[in-house]
């Protein structure tokens, strides 16, 4: 009896250890998004393009010896704090995961940087959380993102309009750190380059009735409406709105706007909008919509590309790290994502990580052609919207 005891007790011993040893070489990323909420239409494309990364990095087997890689995912909400950082804190204690992508509004990502990464010193890359207010944010080197500020993206969406001889406008925003952010920065550059804001408003979403918003932008006039706020809340609301009451048939968009829901929506009643969102015209955001759509996903989904950039960085880094501990990669995103290096795009992270193992540089441009600058944003480009014969399309890129 005893034998067999002591037998069995060694068994389990080794079978402990192979456990433990097999999930020291686990890596889990959270992917923490707007599941639900106000941008809940364009999720889905952005955990699957992040997935994409991930998948394409694992089945490599060239990560830190042949770690597997796996996503875990939770709902930031887009604007419910408390239940973002909830949600972030459970992906560090109850899943254990070594990084961070997202979270994806302005409001929640503020919030789980000050109140979970920075405690836990976890490294977050969101890819869409635009507010200018992140720029400033105390983040001790962890947080990145790979669309850039709105402070660029106002300057883009008022030169565009002024070009289009649209010298005045309301504006209407929804009520949160990234309405309020490209709100303040549209208005400074639009009325900087010779136009005029009528009236600039917030909005709160989730309401079924938006006749007082549009009735005050109404009697303030302009030749457009600029709506900065989301597709699938408060932003479509007023949309619908002025359209109803005949108020404005003009309207300027930013990238919280710009989704196929939109479009489904109101199709044709908005032809000829104005709309910006982060892209670029580069061979690797051609390279990653194949990619996607051989993978059934909607590569050209506003942010799916960022997602996937994002996720391929932080898997990079802990390449050129050795580790997937984010203390230890941390200071590595800035290296792999910039020049001088080897330029890697969709599709080469087995080849970047084959590179880097052998000692040499990368240059990361992934999807968006990335380029990261102080304090770890996109230096980024835009896409230029419209709607025609009923349809959501790229006509420029600024």
């Amino acid at each position: 009896m005893k034998k067999f005891m002591t037998a069995t007790a060694a068994a389990a011993l080794m079978a402990g250890s192979a456990f433990a040893a097999s999930h020291s070489n686990e890596i889990k990323m959270g992917i923490i998004l707007g599941f639900t909420g106000p941008i809940e239409s364009l999720t889905p494309a952005m955990a699957a393009g992040a997935e994409m990364a991930i998948n394409e990095v694992s089945e490599s087997g060239k990560l830190l010896g042949g770690a597997t890689v796996s996503a875990v995912r939770a709902d930031s909400t887009c604007v419910d704090s408390a239940a973002a950082t909830a949600a972030a804190e459970r992906l560090i204690t109850s899943d254990g995961i070594s990084a961070m992508m997202g979270p994806d509004c302005s409001g929640v990502t503020g919030a789980v940087l000050a109140n979970v990464s920075v405690p836990n010193g976890m490294v977050m890359i969101s890819p869409s959380a635009t507010s200018p207010a992140l720029s400033a944010a105390e983040d001790n080197g962890l947080f990145f993102r790979t669309a850039p500020s709105d402070a660029r993206q106002g300057e883009v969406l008022a030169n565009i309009m002024i070009e289009k001889g649209i010298t005045s406008a309301a504006v209407t925003y929804t009520n949160n750190d990234y309405g309020k952010g490209f709100a303040d920065a549209f208005q400074a550059a639009y009325e900087a380059a010779g136009g005029s804001v009528t009236l600039s408003a917030p909005h709160e979403d989730g309401k079924a009735d938006y006749s007082a918003e549009v009735g005050a932008l109404a009697s303030a006039g302009g030749d457009a409406l600029v709506v900065l706020g989301y597709v699938d809340q408060g932003g479509a609301g007023v949309i619908q709105g002025a359209l109803d009451t005949g108020a404005f048939d003009m309207f300027a968009m930013g990238d919280g706007m710009i989704g196929d829901s939109l479009v489904e929506r109101f199709g044709d009643d908005i032809a000829g909008m104005i709309g910006t969102a982060p892209g670029s015209d580069n061979e690797g955001g051609a390279m990653f919509a194949e990619m996607a759509t051989a993978a059934g996903i909607d590569g050209t989904s506003v942010y799916a590309g960022e997602s996937y950039d994002a996720a391929a960085l932080m898997l990079l880094a802990m390449a050129a790290a050795g580790s997937k501990e984010p203390a230890d990669y941390q200071s590595h995103v800035f290296h792999v994502a910039n020049a001088p290096g080897e330029p890697i795009l969709p599709g080469e992270l087995g080849k970047a990580l084959d590179i880097i193992a052998g000692g040499g540089d990368v240059d990361y441009q992934g999807a968006t052609g990335v380029e990261l600058v102080e304090p770890g944003e996109a230096a980024g480009s835009y896409a230029e919207f419209t709607v025609e014969g009923g349809e959501l399309k790229v006509v420029g890129y600024r």
